[in-house]
């Protein structure tokens, strides 16, 4: 998918966003503005990992 497709359609989701997530999801994009390529990745990827293994986190937890 092209640069301009993928904003085109970022730019519609946000339109249906609160104004107080707005403020959140500004804030999370402007911190990835200072960071690696790399570094994002791993956050990505730790994200997706705790995502899927939500269940299993929260029996450990308890």
């Amino acid at each position: 998918m092209a640069t301009k497709e993928i904003k085109e359609k970022i730019y519609k989701v946000l339109d249906n966003m609160p104004d107080d997530v707005l403020e959140d999801v500004f804030k999370y994009l402007k911190s990835l503005t200072n960071k690696l390529k790399d570094d994002i990745l791993l956050s990505q990827y730790l994200g997706r990992i705790l995502e899927e293994d939500k269940n299993l986190l929260e029996r450990l937890a308890q």
